[in-house]
């Protein structure tokens, strides 16, 4: 599954956790890597740690600083990326009563805004060479929303259903769009839930597949989404969740079935 080399991935939200791991991934299957973050300096350490990655300090909620940083990606590179990877994200803790509408809006605004900022221009971009590749990160909230997650569980069903349209709008023109949905996974914004050893056993416990995923569980399939071998995939929102979210029988509880069970 190794790529042309002068194949061009865009992964944001990518100066740690799982934007971080999935530009390490794809550089060992021979992209060029360019990581875009809002922290600057943290995007830039990032791209120093893996060694041959240009790092670009974005807001991608401001769409006139996506179409300058893509301006300055092509004139470094050469050409523009093939490979877009959603993967920037906040959330906001708390009881979704007692949300502030500041709150939900700064959410909606990175998650959702700034996903169709970046795809907008990307996929022009793309669309005007007639070839690319988009991935959407989102998450197992999407489909089973957590407690006291705010806006986020919106936003990534959201995004889910935007990955949907854009592909309707891209794939005609050459351009696959589909999206990646993490479950338990030991990385990135989850990562402090594993610190407490009691939760980890737990959620792990309730995982199918016997334990958590990893941030190469995730890395592994988005380089499947970008490549040759996933040409005929679009408009798909893929659950890398263990088996999670078909497992709900599991967790309830119940008597021996029988025969006249229905």
């Amino acid at each position: 599954m190794n790529a042309d080399k002068k194949k061009l991935a865009l992964i944001t939200g990518a100066a740690g956790g799982l934007g971080y791991a999935i530009a390490d991934y794809l550089g060992e299957q021979g992209y060029r890597i360019a990581l875009l973050d809002v922290d600057e300096q943290g995007v830039m350490d990032a791209a120093r740690r893996l060694g041959d990655v240009r790092g670009y300090g974005c807001d991608i909620t401001d769409a006139a600083q996506v179409d300058q940083t893509l301006a300055r990606i092509e004139k470094d590179f050469g050409t523009n990326p093939y490979a877009l990877i959603n993967n920037a994200g906040i959330v906001r803790f708390g009881e979704l009563l007692e949300h502030s509408v500041e709150d939900f809006r700064k959410v909606v605004d990175v998650n959702l805004v700034g996903t169709f900022i970046m795809c907008r221009a990307a996929g022009r971009l793309m669309a005007q060479r007639g070839s690319g590749a988009i991935v959407n990160v989102t998450s197992l909230n999407a489909f089973a929303p957590s407690p006291d997650a705010g806006a986020y569980p919106a936003t990534k069903a959201a995004v889910a259903k935007l990955t949907e349209q854009l592909a309707l709008t891209l794939g005609p023109r050459g351009v696959r769009v589909n999206a990646v949905a993490p479950g338990f996974i030991d990385a990135g914004m989850s990562s402090p839930i594993y610190q407490d050893l009691e939760t980890r056993a737990l959620r792990a416990a309730s995982v199918p597949a016997g334990r958590l995923g990893k941030a190469e569980d995730i890395a592994g399939t988005v380089a499947f989404l970008i490549s040759e071998q996933a040409d005929y995939i679009h408009g798909q929102h893929i659950l890398v969740d263990g088996g999670v979210a078909s497992s709900l029988k599991k967790h309830l509880p119940r008597k021996a079935p029988t025969d006249s069970e229905k």
